[in-house]
């Protein structure tokens, strides 16, 4: 162990997993999580190879197979008549061209698999991190108990409204899409007569989309229904939606759409935010992982994935340094990571155009490019291919 004291600042997915490579980085490594017991809300989750991977190496292969669902592919449906526009293979296919499998997850059930693995010691609850600082020889995280912890390097990983981030650089609001979400759970046995597959579905039509997959081993199915709504940006994943009101935005659609909204009891309503590229992620000992400095539409279903592999770079970048060195390290972290975040978050971004648009020249031309998708889609590649531990040249900057 180098000694290198790291405190990182949020317990949820992104936190407690770069934790995790920290840990195994040689890092004396704390989290700090603002609620006592972190709970995920229960939505789904999808993890790529380019997570799965960096979680396999962290000893999680078997605690992540038990808790979650191995999708057999991607199949996109046209919204009113369920015609198949075009299908990708995931299953077998990705986990051999890739070496690591795709997942679907319940997100509490992914929280708990990380959770459960972090020496509980080094978890602490009920800490509301309100500031951080530099000090002559380190960085310093300010919580509202009054309590100062003084580390190498402070983390934010604290997600969209970071406290971290706005300590350093400011308040500002992310961008509001103009999609909202409906979001809900139905136990399959309430869906079993549609005899699903065990696949991602994604229903695309005029002003919004509707993506179903199956989660918690295969004993519900998750959807998120997401539809266009300019005069509604409340930023809660937990406010209550109305299963009616959801079915009145997709008036219209196939009956099995309706089918899943109608099988579940309750349904949250979220407004869906992103950020445009920070200039910088970091400002001396301080940085940030994760949501709190790219937040991401979940239209590529990378928003997991990139924080997980935030904290493996970072967790490489800090291998083997001096405190001495932190400062370069972290200017390394982010000249690795940012070109790649801001991409997917602006092509996730595209994808809120072209998942929506109504029946015309432009949906055909997108329609006639799905169809030519089958097999394994190299246009994942960039993404599914990814090993954020490889830094080839890592050299400070």
């Amino acid at each position: 162990m180098n000694g290198l004291k790291v405190t990182v600042v949020g317990g949820g997915i992104g936190g407690t997993a770069a934790a995790l490579a920290l840990l195994r980085a040689g890092c004396d490594v704390h989290v700090y999580e603002q609620v006592v017991n972190k709970t995920e809300v229960g939505a789904g989750i999808q993890l790529s190879p380019n997570a799965t991977r960096l979680l396999h190496r962290y000893g999680l292969a078997d605690a992540l197979r038990n808790r979650a669902v191995r999708p057999l592919g991607i199949e996109i449906r046209r919204w009113d008549d369920g015609r198949i526009l075009g299908r990708e293979d995931l299953g077998d296919a990705a986990e051999n061209a890739y070496g690591a499998p795709y997942y679907h997850f319940h997100r509490a059930d992914l929280l708990s698999v990380l959770t459960a693995a972090l020496p509980a010691e080094r978890l602490h609850g009920g800490r509301r991190c309100i500031d951080v600082s530099q000090t002559a020889t380190g960085a310093r995280a300010v919580f509202d108990d009054g309590s100062v912890i003084d580390s190498d390097v402070v983390v934010g990983a604290d997600g969209i409204h970071s406290a971290v981030r706005k300590s350093l650089f400011g308040d500002e609001r992310p961008r509001f899409s103009g999609n909202v979400a409906y979001r809900g759970l139905a136990p399959v046995e309430r869906l079993a007569h549609l005899n699903l597959k065990h696949q991602t579905t994604n229903w695309m039509g005029p002003g919004g989309h509707f993506v179903h997959y199956f989660v918690s081993g295969g004993r519900y199915m998750n959807f998120v229904a997401v539809t266009e709504q300019d005069n509604w940006d409340r930023e809660s994943w937990n406010d209550r939606g109305d299963i009616a009101e959801a079915k009145r935005y997709y008036s219209g659609w196939h009956p099995q759409v309706h089918e899943i909204l109608g099988a579940v009891d309750e349904t949250f309503k979220w407004a869906l935010f992103d950020r445009t590229p920070l200039a910088s992620w970091s400002v001396g000992r301080v940085t940030l992982l994760g949501d709190a400095c790219h937040p991401m539409l979940p239209y590529l279903a990378q928003g997991a994935a990139q924080s997980i592999e935030d904290g493996a770079t970072l967790a490489r970048c800090l291998t083997d340094i001096a405190s001495s060195d932190v400062e370069r390290a972290l200017v390394t972290y982010e000249t690795w990571r940012k070109p790649r975040t801001a991409a997917i978050q602006l092509a996730a971004r595209g994808n809120s155009t072209s998942f929506h648009l109504p029946d015309g020249a432009e949906q055909q031309k997108r329609d006639a490019q799905m169809a030519a998708w089958s097999g394994l889609s190299p246009r994942r590649a960039s993404i599914f291919g990814f090993d954020a531990e490889r830094l080839e040249t890592a050299e400070f900057v």
